[in-house]
């Protein structure tokens, strides 16, 4: 390694966070000062006594100590927060794991990406390898699915640790939600929100023991970074029902006729559906009143779509309107306005203006 090419590492940190370590953090250290790293940055989340003294010591390395286990998330925050107090000049960070699965080559070359691109590097592995274990696989392609169907990110590696962050992304870093391993799903989450430029890097893929000792799961995992769809069905189912029982109570027990029962309960269920989205799904602290004329500027295009896609699509194949084909087509066409209902939603009528 030249000297030349060990100082255009300098002033970026590797945190690394480590929980009931082996003697191979030892050699992982190792191997990113020999590929010219200078500052590590280790947390002892919570490790037990006799694992301690696995964690090395020496010129370039920083130890610090959860007393009790808090979580991997818990310890990236930690490390980051440091920085942002410690490193005034940071140039980023990495962000690797302790136990060899992350090659230091690999940690150089997903460096050098962020330093001369800017962007939040991340080191992607390839899952088509005949070698890459089945679990690991499918979960990747569950994550993978449920990441872009709720946020539109597209990742070819939703569960690598392997990222390098730039400067002006360390705070806003620290202060996403999760303490475990859902914080490296939410900060994909938080990539998006804040329209923050992120890169893919291919590299090299190492699963130790055929990966046994993984925490990833696959179906729970994917559960979880679909979680924000699934509260917004919820919403749209509660809003459903209120619509039912309110057009019930209007036109049976009033007598009001159908189209002002309809009418009323419509008006009703949209107020009940906006409150839960804004408050309980998407959390939005955006002006009341301009995401309430946004949601229903969204809603009356969305409701004509639907009536004239169906009309439209039954003229273009001479359906009759009373066949059940009709039906299908009308939960085909309501479900593609569901998911783009969902999306403009989420990144602009509960959108939040980022403090800079």
């Amino acid at each position: 390694m030249s000297i030349q090419a060990e100082k255009t590492l300098t002033g970026v940190t590797v945190i690394i966070p480590s929980l009931d370590p082996d003697t191979r953090l030892a050699g992982v250290v190792q191997s990113l000062k020999e590929e010219g790293f200078d500052d590590i940055l280790l947390v002892d989340d919570g490790s037990k006594p006799e694992n301690k003294a696995f964690f090395p010591t020496g010129d370039g390395i920083t130890l610090l100590v959860h007393e009790v286990n808090r979580g991997k998330g818990a310890a990236l925050k930690t490390a980051l927060r440091y920085i942002l107090q410690n490193r005034p000049d940071s140039r980023g960070a990495v962000t690797c794991d302790g136990d060899g699965q992350h090659l230091a080559k690999d940690a150089r070359r997903v460096c050098e990406d962020m330093l001369q691109n800017g962007t939040y590097s991340l080191g992607v592995r390839d899952f088509s390898l005949p070698d890459v274990p089945k679990k690991s696989r499918i979960g990747n392609r569950a994550s993978a699915a449920a990441l872009a169907l709720v946020s539109g990110v597209s990742l070819r590696d939703t569960q690598t640790g392997l990222r390098a962050i730039p400067p002006s992304l360390l705070a806003p870093m620290a202060e996403v939600s999760g303490d475990r391993f859902e914080y490296e799903t939410n900060v994909l989450l938080e990539l998006k929100n804040m329209k923050a430029a992120y890169s893919q890097v291919t590299i090299e893929t190492v699963y130790l023991d055929e990966n046994k000792g993984t925490h990833y799961r696959p179906f729970a995992d994917s559960i979880r970074i679909a979680s924000l769809l699934l509260k917004y069905i919820g919403s749209s189912l509660a809003a459903f029902a209120a619509d039912i029982v309110f057009f019930s109570l209007f036109n049976h027990l009033f007598a009001l006729g159908i189209l002002v029962s309809t009418v009323l309960a419509r008006v009703i269920s949209s107020l009940i559906n906006f409150a839960l989205n804004r408050s309980m799904v998407f959390k939005s602290h955006a002006s009341l009143w301009k995401s309430a004329l946004k949601y229903y500027a969204l809603a009356v295009p969305v409701m004509l779509v639907s009536a004239f896609g169906v009309k439209g699509i039954c003229a273009l194949f001479q359906l009759d309107p009373a066949s059940f084909a009709v039906t299908l087509i009308k939960i085909l066409v309501d479900t593609v306005l569901f998911l783009i209902n969902f999306r403009l939603q989420k990144y602009w009528i509960f959108r939040e203006k980022k403090s800079k």
